[in-house]
């Protein structure tokens, strides 16, 4: 019995491994506008998101888990459904987020398509997020919340603003002292 528990288990982990970058490169070429503004996002203000996400869920969680305890089985019908909601917008960010990690390989001089980078950043995220205890307890958490605050932000078509560099002063140059 506890073999096959374990089986299941394993074959669960292994199955949602292998779906994971296929749906993270089906929302890039779904929505590749969303999925780019929550890119930006991302890679230019990623403590905005986190702090944004964070506010957002609280907000969010609040009914949802507030349907759960109803004892009234529809209620809690639409508390799955709302957390189905939560975690599918949850999920645009996410693939925000492989888009970036993916371009960040490319960097490192591992070329590949747009696609091909999509799918290894999403290979990079869910290997970090299967490391014991600081993948489950700090990864996940971190790139969930990080996830719904761009997602919020690219649904609003809220942009950070450019860092154009301020031009230097121009200075006159000193004249010279008289004698």
């Amino acid at each position: 019995m506890i073999m096959a528990d374990v089986s299941a288990v394993f074959g669960t982990l292994l199955a949602l491994g292998i779906a994971f970058p296929g749906l993270m490169l089906v929302l890039v070429m779904t929505f590749p506008a969303l999925t780019e503004r929550a890119e930006v996002r991302i890679t230019r203000t990623p403590w905005k998101s986190f702090f944004l996400g964070a506010v957002a869920l609280g907000f969010a969680l609040i009914p949802v888990i507030g349907m759960f305890n109803l004892p009234d089985s529809g209620a809690q019908f639409f508390g799955f459904v709302g957390l189905a909601i939560l975690l599918a917008a949850a999920s645009i960010g996410a693939a925000g987020l492989t888009r970036a990690l993916g371009k960040r390989l490319a960097t490192l001089g591992v070329s590949a398509s747009a696609a091909g980078e999509t799918v290894r950043g999403a290979v990079v995220l869910e290997l970090a997020a299967v490391f014991p205890l600081v993948g489950w307890f700090i990864i996940i958490p971190i790139t969930l919340i990080t996830a719904f605050g761009a997602t919020v932000f690219a649904i609003l078509r809220w942009q950070p603003k450019d860092r154009a560099e301020k031009p230097a002063p121009i200075i006159p140059p000193a004249e010279p002292a008289s004698a």
